[in-house]
């Protein structure tokens, strides 16, 4: 589908913007591109250096592809991520067969903006660990001189100044000029996020309205979705960050969302999974077929968080019990949010509408043996596990019937070995877990076509 998005002989241009400092550079370097990686910033550079010429030129991304030895994939890769992570704004126009656009280079945020920003922060604590995030805040610290004994004896313009007559009309110039465009960071849409129900249960006698009227709605949306927490764990995050005077500062929201999680979730930082799907992807041409249900179920495990996985498949705000299991199995088993989900959505439909956190976890351990890395992979073991999930979860029920035996000797693999050696009856039995794994296969399948009015 790249090529709906962006071709080779694409034209594009760069929006005059204000020149950029060694100071800006550092900051690219330092606190972007452990973020984004080296490409992104590649790119950033090579459009900054072409915009620092004085005559307007058009170019298009062959000069890109060129000039950073990468493919086309990898230049809208980078774009992307830039326009992300708040450095680039990208303007399409089409003209018949002809596409050109306009690409807009924004400042980075400085230090202090940075480490305020409870997303990027965050990020970067996870990217570099935490002894190199605390060297580089203390690199771009600033040690306050004591001011106490110190009176300003400034002058203001008046005291040195005099206005002197003169021409007029050589200040009337509506020609636009150079200016520096304020920082404005992560673009991010907070709309996901239900205030309303935050609101509603908060006491005004416990929480005054006016101590929750200053605070940036973006920054409570930032903290939910870095730490993925619902409305009702926002609830208890400002009740903790309530102060003696019954107000919310900022920073106290902020370490009250993070206490909150190493308490509740984990006490490893949070970590960020890129990914990009198109939200209106065009129709297929008319040579390809269209998608079948199949990877329309795919396409919505890629880009739903388990969170919403959870909703939609309960219809309900879920438990957080379940939201801190699928939490567990990114953070502990190092599974992708898409594998996540399709562990999910199988242990619903194969565990009689339950979530059980033990069986979740045996499966979780069986995938990351297997190294599974995308949605398509876990459907594909899904399928085909499924006599060997019908025999962990009979395994365990056995178990559960008989007297307590030490744990090591449940975990021996021999069991396995020794049910393929059985005789004639053990056999018989095995032909009918056959058939009824047959039937809840064909179950399954059913259950996944019908997720398709979920997933539009």
């Amino acid at each position: 589908m790249l090529y709906q998005e962006l071709q080779p002989v694409d034209a594009y241009t760069l929006k005059p913007s204000a020149s950029f400092s060694d100071y800006d550079r550092q900051l690219l370097s330092l606190f972007y591109q452990p973020l984004t990686g080296p490409e992104p910033i590649s790119l950033f550079l090579t459009l900054w250096a072409d915009a620092e010429t004085n005559a307007a030129r058009q170019f298009n991304h062959y000069h890109l592809m060129n000039h950073l030895s990468m493919s086309l994939p990898s230049v809208f890769q980078a774009r992307i991520s830039l326009e992300a992570i708040g450095l680039l704004r990208s303007y399409m126009c089409t003209e018949g067969d002809s596409r050109s656009f306009i690409y807009e280079l924004l400042p980075p945020l400085d230090a202090e903006q940075f480490f305020h920003d409870p997303l990027l922060a965050t990020f970067l604590f996870s990217k570099i660990g935490e002894q190199s995030y605390r060297e580089l805040r203390a690199r771009f610290s600033i040690e306050q001189p004591d001011m106490h004994n110190f009176k300003e004896v400034s002058r203001n313009f008046l005291d040195v100044y005099t206005p002197v007559n003169g021409n007029a009309h050589e200040l009337l110039n509506d020609q636009p000029l150079k200016e520096r465009k304020t920082a404005e960071g992560v673009p991010f849409d907070d709309s996901f996020f239900d205030f309303d129900m935050m609101m509603s249960g908060l006491s005004e006698q416990m929480v005054p309205r006016s101590a929750i009227a200053g605070i940036s709605h973006q920054l409570i949306a930032k903290l939910a979705f870095l730490y993925s927490l619902s409305p009702l764990d926002m609830q208890k995050v400002i009740m903790m960050a309530l102060d003696e005077n019954l107000e919310v500062p900022e920073e106290r929201l902020r370490r009250a969302a993070t206490e909150f999680y190493k308490v509740n979730v984990s006490n490893t930082a949070p970590k960020l999974n890129k990914f990009y799907i198109p939200e209106d992807a065009p129709e297929p041409a008319g040579g390809q077929a269209p998608l079948t249900k199949q990877q329309e179920l795919l396409a919505y495990f890629k880009r739903t968080s388990p969170r919403e996985l959870l909703y939609d498949l309960i219809g309900s705000e879920p438990f957080s019990v379940d939201v801190k299991l699928a939490e567990r199995l990114m953070n502990t088993h190092k599974l992708p949010f898409e594998v996540v989900n399709v562990l999910l959505h199988y242990i619903v439909l194969n565990n009689d509408g339950k979530i059980t956190s033990g069986f979740a976890e045996r499966v979780a351990s069986h995938w990351a043996m297997k190294k599974v890395a995308t949605a398509e992979e876990a459907m594909e073991l899904s399928r085909k596990g499924l006599d060997e999930t019908e025999q962990w979860k009979k395994e365990g029920s056995r178990s559960s019937g008989r007297s307590r035996k030490p744990a090591r000797e449940e975990q021996v693999p021999d069991w396995f070995k020794e049910k393929e050696k059985s005789k004639e009856p053990a056999q018989q039995e095995s032909a009918d877990d056959a058939e009824a794994i047959e039937t809840k296969r064909r179950a399954l399948m059913a259950r996944l076509e019908s997720m398709r009015n979920g997933v539009n």
